[in-house]
């Protein structure tokens, strides 16, 4: 598998891997992470890949995978609850990580690519995404409180420090 920058002509694979993912949440018990509102918009992937933060995770030349990383601080994560952040040391983020389900290790593929960028990632997730949250621990987050999106939701709040993960 290899990852590299989307562009504008990937977007019909990028919702196709969205639409699957969409799926795969309401069918084993996350049916209002994405799935009522149809997430992330087709203007919201335009804004990714305009602002060079949206990845395509590729095999054989077939999208199967897609992801956003920003480096930088995130305001949805300026006031966290029921914890803290480990550090305030500068970060990315991974947002928005869907698979077409086709192809093994793709969360592991996004996140290596993540820390090869820096040594802080954050990620944050629906209390009902117990894929994400058994994934996002077996890499070595660590569960830091809940956030919330612009709109209101919470969402748990993970991070990865490489200094407690070397």
């Amino acid at each position: 598998m290899s990852i590299r920058l989307a562009n504008m002509g990937d977007l019909p694979a990028i919702e196709a891997v969205y639409a699957a993912a969409r799926a795969y949440m309401a069918r084993t018990g996350n049916p209002h992470q994405w799935v009522d509102s149809g997430y992330p918009s087709r203007g919201l992937l335009e804004n990714d890949i305009e602002n060079n933060h949206l990845f395509v995770v590729e095999e054989v030349g077939v999208v199967h995978g897609v992801f956003a990383f920003i480096l930088g601080a995130d305001p949805t994560y300026a006031v966290i609850e029921d914890g803290a952040w480990p550090n305030d040391r500068p970060y990315g983020t991974i947002h928005r990580v869907a698979s077409d389900g086709q192809v093994k290790g793709l969360f592991s593929k996004a996140f290596d690519f993540a820390r090869a960028q820096c040594d802080e990632i954050r990620i944050d997730t629906h209390h009902d995404n117990k894929t994400m949250q058994h994934v996002v621990a077996k890499h070595g987050f660590c569960r830091c409180g809940i956030i919330h999106l612009a709109n209101g939701d919470p969402r748990i709040a993970y991070q990865y420090s490489k200094e407690e993960n070397p």
